[in-house]
């Protein structure tokens, strides 16, 4: 690897995690973790040795934790946690979600209160390093007790007896792939089972990456709002920075300027005495809606980011030799904050899907041609791409419903109650696709309301983003197929480069 992020357990920030996670930096481990390492794990071996009795190492697991198991077979143990916990199913989480996966639990391993030897933590150094991604089923955690069978899968792979999957998706087993790598599969002692396999790794990974999605997809839905707000020669009078004043709301008077700036220089926002009557809520409340997502966003980004560093196993070792059993697992913090997240980003879907509405309603968008249509009646315009962003919407509105408000008891009720925080995750990753849809949809349908209203030009921000999207989508002139347009804005939404375009002319 050409870069090495140094972890230490103490201080991965959210913007190393990216570049590890999603701009495949390496990482090392710091000479001051290793010694943490080797000492949370002579504390094991002294336990183990004098016969003490240590949940998940010399006791079984959960409601069988009164169980004692004789020193013979402490590794057994752990090896059988491992294979009996790898139960999950569903299609296999994405390479970053899994790469997020190791990057955390590795950092948590690092920290060096969890009582692994040195080549466990090795041996996830060299399956980042070397782009090796374990196979992890999507379903099966509830996100308590850890994310147990998602970790369960990785250290599976881990013990060469999982599997692993390749950049062109195929499945491969994990002892083929390492034997490849020359990587030895690691032979688990005492205590490293339940170390590997304990922790919030999944639903950090989930929230550090919907923290990095979101912020994007808001910047795009800022830039898209501005267009529309043009397209619909809406009044700047409701961005006035002292409304945010007197709310008493930094947000609210953020996203005021944010706009002001998108929209300086335009000949098609009214205001005084050329306004009739007042804006609907989807332009004049701009600032105010957009202020509860970076709220949320805020949150969200506060529990990520310590929990980035966090331990989150189960027993935590601590100096002299003691053992001490919690509940540091448990996801509940998490699996708040992705409901939550969930929640605003769908108000970015709702808050966009109106304009769009409004811009193809004839008797809403001012004086526009009904649908956008070329040739109304003969041609449909954008009919329906407004159908598909209502759609997506509705799918949203049933995946916001909270994963974390719906506890099931586990492990014949000694985990009486669970986060559910992977689902929360999981459907948050499909929130934020949709929405990214949506606002592709209204940056499309507002880029042509604008240039309808030739030759009165649009705001700084809008004119920069119409050229930006007539890159690679052309005016619409006559009817085709918007489908694959839609997808490629999408995805210039969801990778950041629309944004950045638009950024390269108007900072914002």
């Amino acid at each position: 690897m050409t870069e090495s992020l140094p972890l230490d357990g103490e201080s991965l920030s959210l913007e190393q995690f990216l570049a590890v996670v999603r701009g495949g930096c390496g990482v090392s481990l710091t000479p001051e973790a290793r010694t943490r390492i080797a000492s949370s794990r002579r504390s094991v071996e002294r336990a183990v040795q004098a016969g003490r009795s240590i949940y998940g190492v010399t006791t079984g697991f959960g409601s069988l934790a009164d169980r004692a198991i004789p020193a013979a077979e402490a590794r057994t143990l752990q090896l059988s946690l491992v294979r009996s916990h790898a139960s999950g199913t569903g299609p296999a989480l994405p390479p970053d979600v899994v790469r997020g996966l190791l990057l955390l639990r590795l950092n948590s391993l690092a920290c060096g209160h969890s009582g692994v030897r040195l080549e466990v933590v090795e041996a996830l150094v060299e399956l980042l390093n070397r782009q090796l991604v374990p196979f992890v089923p999507e379903q099966g955690s509830v996100g308590a007790s850890g994310d147990l069978a998602p970790l369960a899968h990785l250290a599976l792979a881990l013990i060469g007896e999982g599997a692993f999957v390749g950049r062109d998706g195929a499945v491969r087993p994990a002892r083929e792939v390492l034997a490849e790598a020359g990587v030895a599969p690691i032979v688990l002692h005492e205590k490293e089972g339940v170390a590997l396999v304990n922790g919030t790794s999944l639903m950090a990974t989930y929230l550090a990456l919907a923290v990095e999605d979101a912020r994007g997809l808001l910047a795009a839905a800022e830039i898209a709002a501005a267009v529309a707000f043009d397209a619909l020669r809406g009044n700047p009078v409701a961005l006035d920075d002292r409304l945010g004043e007197l709310r008493r709301s930094a947000e609210q008077r953020n996203e005021a300027r944010i706009l002001r700036t998108l929209l300086q220089g335009s000949g098609l926002a009214l205001s005084g005495s050329q306004a009739v009557g007042q804006d609907p809520y989807t332009l004049r409340c701009l600032p105010q809606v957009f202020a509860s997502v970076r709220l949320a966003l805020g949150f969200a980004e506060g529990i990520v980011t310590h929990e980035l560093n966090a331990v989150t196993d189960n027993p935590v070792v601590f100096e002299g030799d003691e053992f001490v059993n919690g509940g540091n697992f448990h996801g509940q913090s998490l699996a708040l904050a992705l409901d939550t997240l969930g929640l605003a980003v769908q108000y970015l879907a709702g808050f966009s899907e109106r304009r769009i509405a409004r811009l193809v309603h004839p008797a809403l968008n001012r004086g526009l041609p009904p649908f956008l249509a070329p040739n109304a009646g003969v041609s449909s315009g954008f009919m329906i791409p407004q159908y598909l962003a209502a759609a997506l919407v509705n799918e949203n509105q049933t995946l916001v419903h909270p994963a974390s408000a719906a506890s099931l008891p586990t492990s014949a009720d000694q985990e009486d109650f669970v986060s559910m925080g992977p689902w929360a995750g999981a459907k948050l990753r499909r929130i934020l696709a949709n929405t990214q849809k949506v606002v592709a949809v209204e940056w499309m349908v507002a880029a042509q309301g604008l240039e309808l209203r030739r030759p009165t030009p649009g705001g700084a921000g809008s004119e920069a983003a119409l050229r930006a999207i007539r890159e690679f989508v052309a005016p619409w002139s006559t009817d085709r197929s918007p489908a694959a347009e839609i997808e490629a804005t999408a995805l210039r939404i969801a990778d950041g480069s629309l944004v950045r375009r638009v950024r390269s002319e108007v900072p914002f």
